[in-house]
């Protein structure tokens, strides 16, 4: 984008409209979810029947995440320019991942051993029946730590994208992007700016999208109350509080982690980022809403490199939710057949759901296959007890949802900030409900009011913003243009 004149400012300095209440697409997820809870409850049949509208939506985000993951990562590799540094984040984004499921699990066992939810239930394994739990995960067999490591190296790059297998398309990415930057960024120009350009259409396609959220939203919570019902929640009643209380827990202690290591105030994250947490919540998917997710943090101040290579990382090593649930569930199922586990034994499972929640993402009833390894490892009760948490698992969604994201968003901060990647001048000013880049102005479906702030920016004497954070300024990558027919189609290479 090309930053008019500055004196072009008096021409636009007429006061803005202010946007009404029903233009935010905040109010708009919150109408779209408040409606779909009442449809789903009083007619539950219609609210299951409106299950195509929230995977529609879905299937839209699904539609772009692997390219724009794939343009990202290759983009911000080759800003920043240092192979090194891209290595130096993705070791430390593993540790911060590692240590903070660790955390979790054992956040999670210890809720379980205070409020003992299955204490008293005193199931009989002689009325189970394995065929619940084999639809629920399609007979799958658990991963081992080899098989789920070789699934990182695609067979394909074509089939990585295809599949929209994320690790697979972010293994790859990283390998373009660190040949970029060995060859030489002013060499491989061209085809930078083809990227650049390429990403912005995706930007813009996603900006699209979003307009109708509100519907997969309406649609997804319509299906979730209407099959499952509200009714369900009086039936594992403690089991929810226990998770939902260690959830209440867990997001005060990110709120500590975010301001001690990053000086990140995490309440001031929630209320900029509230539209992409309602429609997580709304839609009971964490991929719904990655890219938006991933502008915003680029706009809070964390590089894209640094950015790109964290959070889809983060969807498959760094889900907190998810491991504080498995652990809790663990106690409450071996509390449900009467039995109370050993220090020794807590151990053994939790070196278990520390492998097997780790390959778990993307699979279709992963939890089910986490906590069936387990209970086949521990062999303490039937793995067909598993079964029993099929009225509750999608209950505890919601839960899940935030956590997992909240923490991705914490670990991006902290791996930004440890890396040097992270401004946090730019982060108040975001916060503040500023544009701080180009490219997060074209994601978000702001361009005229990030060229007016650039106008002001300009009209005090500050430095234009840069294209992305982490990047070059606008104009530094020049622009892949199409040739008109009969005449040569060469991008503007830098002399």
């Amino acid at each position: 984008m090309k930053i008019p004149d500055p004196a072009a400012l008096k021409a636009s300095s007429a006061p803005q409209k202010k946007k009404r209440l029903y233009q935010s697409l905040f109010f708009q997820i919150l109408i779209a979810v408040v409606a779909g809870v009442l449809i789903g409850h009083f007619w539950p049949t219609i609210g299951s029947a409106l299950r195509p509208l929230g995977d529609g939506f879905i299937q839209l985000i699904k539609m772009i995440i692997a390219p724009l993951i794939f343009l990202v990562i290759v983009t911000g590799i080759s800003a920043v320019g240092d192979v090194k540094a891209v290595g130096r984040v993705g070791v430390k984004a593993l540790l911060y991942f590692t240590g903070a499921t660790l955390f979790a699990l054992v956040f999670g066992l210890i809720v379980g051993n205070i409020v003992q939810p299955g204490a008293g239930l005193n199931i009989d394994p002689a009325t189970l029946s394995q065929d619940a739990l084999n639809a629920k995960t399609g007979n799958a067999p658990p991963k081992d730590a080899a098989a789920f490591i070789l699934d990182v190296i695609p067979v394909s790059v074509i089939g990585a994208f295809a599949n929209n297998s994320l690790l697979q398309v972010l293994f790859f990415s990283v390998f373009f992007g660190a040949a970029i930057v060995v060859i030489g960024r002013e060499r491989c120009m061209p085809v930078i700016s083809l990227m650049e350009t390429v990403l912005e259409l995706i930007f813009k396609i996603m900006s699209w999208i979003m307009k109708v959220a509100p519907i997969g939203a309406f649609g997804a919570m319509a299906f979730i109350i209407g099959q499952y019902g509200l009714g369900t929640l009086s039936t594992y009643a403690l089991l929810i509080a226990a998770c939902y209380g260690a959830a209440i827990v867990f997001i005060a202690l990110l709120f500590l982690v975010a301001w001690s290591f990053a000086r990140v105030p995490l309440w001031s994250f929630l209320k900029y980022t509230r539209e992409e947490f309602l429609l997580a919540l709304g839609t009971a998917s964490t991929e719904a809403v990655m890219p938006r997710i991933m502008t915003k943090l680029t706009n809070a101040g964390c590089s894209r490199a640094t950015t790109g290579l964290v959070v889809p990382t983060g969807y498959s090593f760094n889900l907190d939710g998810a491991a504080i649930y498995l652990s809790i569930s663990l106690l409450f199922l071996a509390q449900a057949f009467g039995h109370n586990l050993d220090l020794g034994q807590q151990l053994a499972a939790l070196g278990v759901l520390l492998l097997t929640s780790k390959g778990m993402a993307g699979v279709p009833g992963s939890s089910f296959l986490a906590l069936s390894a387990t209970a086949a490892a521990l062999g303490i009760f039937p793995v067909a007890g598993v079964a029993l948490l099929l009225g509750a698992d999608r209950l505890m969604d919601s839960m899940r949802v935030v956590v997992n994201l909240l923490g991705n968003c914490v670990a991006t901060f902290v791996v930004a900030k440890w890396e040097g990647q992270f401004d946090r001048s730019v982060m108040v000013r975001a916060f503040n409900g500023e544009i701080t880049n180009h490219d997060s102005a074209v994601m978000l479906g702001k361009e005229e009011v990030f060229e007016e702030q650039e106008l002001q920016r300009i009209s005090e004497g500050q430095e234009p913003s840069p294209k992305f954070r982490g990047g070059p300024a606008a104009d530094d990558i020049p622009q892949f243009e199409m040739s008109k027919r009969g005449q040569p189609s060469n991008p503007v290479c830098p002399d």
